[in-house]
C-alpha cells in the first residue's frame, strides 16, 4: 500500500530516527560550521553549477545543511509520535494509549461503586500528556461501546447525537467483563508515565479482542485507520473455530461488522476489513400511508437524517407531507407520505435522495510491536487467538507457582506443629542454633515437600503463634492441602490441553454474556436504486407561444424528465444544445426537436446546405454543456427530416420543374454507414423537395413508383 511504503521509506520508527532529534538539537557551533564548509557550496560555485548545462541545480539531490536534516528529524519524530501514541490503535490489547490509560486509571480506583468521571480524568491525568477534554470525550465514547465502561447519568444519545453532560455531573465504573478479562497486574508490563513520577502499562493483558469489538477511527501523519466494529458473540465463536482447525483444514471465517444503531448493510465490497459497506435504515411501512424509521445507519443521527429528509421534500424528490420525531430511548421516526404515495417508492426514493442510505470504508492499520501495518479482519483475530494462548498459559503457570508456594508452607506447617518441631528450639540459645533445630527437625520429612528449604520458610514457621499450634485443626489443613493438589492436577492438566481450555474458556463467555450483546446489523443484498426511473417525472418541460420553454414556464407539455437527465435541443436549421432541465429558456419559433439526451441514440438525418441535400446516419457522441454544435454544415443549411435509428425507407416528392422526368424516388438509408454526427453524410440529389417522410403521404404517386427509379447516394 502506499502509506505502508511511505512508512517503509521513511523507516518513522527506527531506534537511530528516533533518537535523531536530540542529536540534532545538540549541534554545537563547530559542527554546524563543519557541515557548511563541507556541504553547501558558494553562491558562486551554485551559480556556474547553475549555468553548466548537464549539472543543473537539483533542490531534490543536493545537501541543504543541518536546518533540512534538523527539520526532517523533528519531523519524523512527530510522525513517530502521532501514530504510536495518539492515532492508531494497538494490536496487543486492541487500544489507543488514551483508552489504555483511562482504563488502568478505573482500575486503579475501582471498589465495585460508580466513581465520578471527573475523578477518573484528573487520575488518568497523571498518565496522559494532554488535556482534560480529550480524555473526558474518550471516556464518554467507551462508555458508548457498553463493553468496558458502565455510566450513570447521562451520556449523551448516540441516535440523535446529543452530547453527554459535563464530568463532574456523570459517574462510571468497570464492567464485569473489563474487570475480569483485560487486567492481571502480574502479567503487565509496565513504563514510567511521561513525566516519571507513575507507572503506565505497556498494553493490558486483554484474553478478549478489543480492536473488534470496539472498532476504531484513527487520522495519522501520513495514514488513517477505519476499522468497524464487530459483534462480540460472534468474534468469540470464530476464535473457537481457529482453535479448533489443529484437528481439521483452516475454516474461512466470515465475520461482519455489527454497529450499535443497527439498520441493514450490504459488505459485498466489504473485503475482511479493507473495503466499502453500503448501510441503510430500517423503514417499515404503516397503516394510513405512513413509513416508520426504527433504525439510522452507523455515523447518521436522527437530526442529520431528518434534515436529509427536509431538503429531499423541498426538492420535490420524495412524496412526504409531514414528518414526526419521536425518537428517545430507540429511533422512531414517523413519515406521512403524500396522498396516493406508493409505500414502496416512497422508500426508495428515501434511499436514493436522504441519508436513510449511506456508505462506509473500512481500513484496518493497526500497531504491531509499535509499527504500523495493515491487515485484515482474519489476521486479527488470529492474532488475538494466539495472544488469548499465551494469557491463559501464562495465568495457569503463575496459578501454579502460587498453589506450590501455599503447598509448601501448609506442608510446612503441618510438619512443624505434628512432629512437635517447635519443641526443639526450647534450649537454644542463639538465632542460628534455633534456625539449625528447625532445619534438623524437618530434614526427615523433605520427601513430603515440592522444593528446597530455605531461610524464608524457617522464619513463616518461627512466625506461628502459639494459639494456632494449640488450637490447630490437622484435618482441615489436610483438606487444604488435599484441595491444593487437586487444583495442581487441574491446572497441569489444562496447560496440557490449552486449546481444549481456551476453548472452554471462550464458550463461558458465550454462556455469559450471549443474551447482553445480540446481533443489532443485518446483512442483506442491496438491489441499486435505479434514481432516474424514480425522477422519470419529476420535472414538465412546457413551451408557451412566445418561444420560451422550461419547468417555469405556463403553456403545453412537450416533455417530462429528471432534474439529473441533460436535455437535447434541435433546430431546423441543424444547430444542437445540450443542456439541463431548465426554468427558463428562449428557443424561438425554430425549436424541431427537444427530448433527453442520450449520446448513443442513432439518429437519421436529411438536410440541404447549397442547393445539394445529403443523408447521414449517425450517434451523436458527448458534448459540452451548453456549447453550439451543427449536425449539418451550418446555420445556411436546412433540416428536411430528422428521425429516431433507421427508417426502412425515405420518400421524396421533388418541386415541379422545367423538363424534370422524374418526380420523385425512394431512398434505402441502410445502405450508407453509421458516421460521426460531424460527417457531411452522402449525397442524395439536387432537386428541389416539397415533400420527404419515411412512409409516403398523400402527395405520394403510387400508379408512378414502379416507373420511377431508386434514389441513389452518392
Amino acid at each position: 500500500m502506499a502509506n505502508d511504503k511511505k512508512i517503509e521509506e521513511l523507516n518513522l520508527f527506527g531506534d537511530d530516527d528516533l533518537n535523531a532529534g536530540q542529536e540534532a538539537s545538540a549541534l554545537d557551533e563547530e559542527s554546524l560550521e563543519e557541515m557548511s564548509q563541507e556541504g553547501e557550496p558558494s553562491t558562486d560555485d551554485a551559480a556556474e553549477v547553475a549555468s553548466d548545462g548537464k549539472n543543473k541545480f537539483d533542490p531534490l539531490r543536493v545537501d541543504h545543511g543541518p536546518l533540512k536534516r534538523l527539520v526532517d528529524d523533528n519531523f519524523l519524530q512527530y510522525a513517530s509520535y502521532v501514530i504510536c501514541d495518539r492515532a492508531i490503535p494497538a494490536l496487543e490489547d486492541g487500544l489507543k494509549p488514551v483508552q489504555r490509560r483511562i482504563l488502568h486509571a478505573l482500575k486503579e480506583k475501582d471498589d465495585g461503586r460508580f466513581i465520578k468521571v471527573a475523578n477518573i480524568v484528573g487520575h488518568t491525568m497523571q498518565y496522559h500528556p494532554h488535556g482534560d477534554a480529550s480524555i473526558a470525550d474518550a471516556l464518554v465514547t467507551l462508555a458508548n461501546k457498553r463493553y468496558l465502561i458502565e455510566g450513570q447519568g447521562n451520556y449523551g444519545n448516540i441516535y440523535t447525537g446529543d452530547r453527554a453532560a459535563a464530568s463532574r455531573y456523570i459517574e462510571c465504573r468497570l464492567t464485569n467483563l473489563a474487570r475480569n478479562e483485560i487486567f492481571n497486574k502480574d502479567l503487565t508490563e509496565w513504563i514510567p508515565s511521561y513525566d516519571g513520577r507513575n507507572k503506565e502499562p505497556v498494553s493490558l493483558p486483554s484474553k478478549l479482542p478489543l480492536m473488534l469489538m470496539l472498532g476504531a477511527e484513527g487520522i495519522a501523519v501520513g495514514l488513517s485507520t477505519s476499522i468497524l466494529p464487530h459483534n462480540f458473540i460472534e468474534l468469540l465463536e470464530a476464535q473457537i473455530e481457529i482453535l479448533r482447525e489443529k484437528k481439521r483444514e483452516p475454516v474461512e471465517l466470515h465475520l461482519l461488522p455489527d454497529f450499535q444503531t443497527g439498520g441493514l448493510m450490504d459488505v459485498s465490497e466489504y473485503n475482511k476489513g479493507n473495503g466499502k459497506i453500503k448501510l441503510r435504515a430500517r423503514i417499515e411501512p404503516h397503516k394510513n400511508n405512513r413509513l416508520i424509521i426504527t433504525e439510522v445507519p452507523h455515523g447518521v443521527t436522527t437530526d442529520v437524517l431528518m434534515t436529509s429528509i427536509e431538503d429531499a421534500v423541498k426538492k420535490k424528490k420524495v412524496p412526504v407531507r409531514a414528518i414526526d420525531d419521536f425518537t428517545a430511548e430507540k429511533v422512531e421516526i414517523e413519515l406521512t407520505l403524500s396522498p396516493g404515495a406508493s409505500q414502496e417508492k416512497a422508500t426508495q426514493a428515501l434511499y436514493a435522495f436522504t441519508k436513510c442510505e449511506t456508505s462506509v470504508s473500512s481500513r484496518l492499520i493497526c500497531l504491531r510491536e509499535n509499527r504500523p501495518v495493515e491487515m485484515t479482519v482474519d489476521e486479527v483475530l488470529r492474532e488475538n487467538t494466539s495472544q488469548l494462548l499465551i494469557i491463559l498459559e501464562k495465568e495457569l503457570l503463575l496459578r501454579k507457582s502460587r498453589l506450590l508456594d501455599d503447598f509448601h508452607s501448609k506442608t510446612l506447617v503441618q510438619i512443624f506443629v505434628e512432629n512437635r518441631v517447635y519443641k526443639r528450639i526450647e534450649e537454644c540459645e542463639t538465632l542460628e542454633a534455633v534456625f539449625q533445630a528447625v532445619y534438623d527437625g524437618l530434614r526427615p520429612f523433605k520427601h513430603l515437600l515440592r522444593r528446597e528449604i530455605v531461610d524464608e520458610d524457617i522464619e513463616m514457621l518461627l512466625g506461628v503463634r502459639i494459639k494456632r499450634i494449640s488450637l490447630f485443626d490437622i484435618n482441615k489443613n489436610r483438606k487444604d492441602i488435599e484441595d491444593i493438589l487437586a487444583e495442581l492436577d487441574e491446572v497441569e492438566k489444562n496447560l496440557g490441553a490449552l486449546n481444549g481450555y481456551a476453548i472452554r474458556y471462550l464458550k463461558r463467555l458465550i454462556k455469559e454474556y450471549k443474551e447482553d450483546y445480540p446481533r443489532l446489523t443485518q446483512s442483506a443484498s442491496f438491489t441499486e436504486v435505479e434514481i432516474r426511473e424514480l425522477t422519470a417525472t419529476e420535472l414538465q418541460i412546457k413551451q408557451d407561444e412566445n418561444g420560451f420553454i422550461g419547468t417555469a414556464v405556463k403553456g403545453e407539455t412537450i416533455l417530462e424528465c429528471s432534474s439529473l437527465d441533460k436535455l437535447l435541443l434541435i433546430w431546423t436549421d441543424g444547430k444542437y444544445l445540450v443542456v439541463p432541465p431548465m426554468d427558463k429558456f428562449f428557443v424561438d419559433s425554430h425549436l424541431e426537436r427537444c427530448e433527453i439526451y442520450n449520446r448513443e441514440k442513432l439518429f437519421t438525418a436529411v438536410y440541404t446546405d447549397q442547393r445539394i441535400t445529403y443523408l447521414k446516419r449517425f450517434k451523436l457522441g458527448g458534448a459540452i454543456m451548453n456549447k453550439e454544435y451543427y449536425l449539418t454544415q451550418g446555420e445556411k443549411s436546412k433540416l428536411q427530416l430528422l428521425v429516431e435509428g433507421t427508417p426502412e425507407s425515405i420518400y421524396v416528392k421533388y418541386q415541379p420543374a422545367k423538363n424534370q422526368r422524374i418526380n420523385q424516388q425512394k431512398f434505402t438509408p441502410t445502405d450508407i454507414a453509421v458516421k460521426g454526427v460531424k460527417s457531411r453524410g452522402n449525397r442524395m440529389t439536387t432537386k428541389g423537395i416539397k415533400y420527404i417522410d419515411v412512409e409516403p403521404g398523400r402527395w405520394w404517386d403510387k400508379n408512378a413508383e414502379n416507373d420511377m427509379p431508386s434514389g441513389t447516394l452518392f
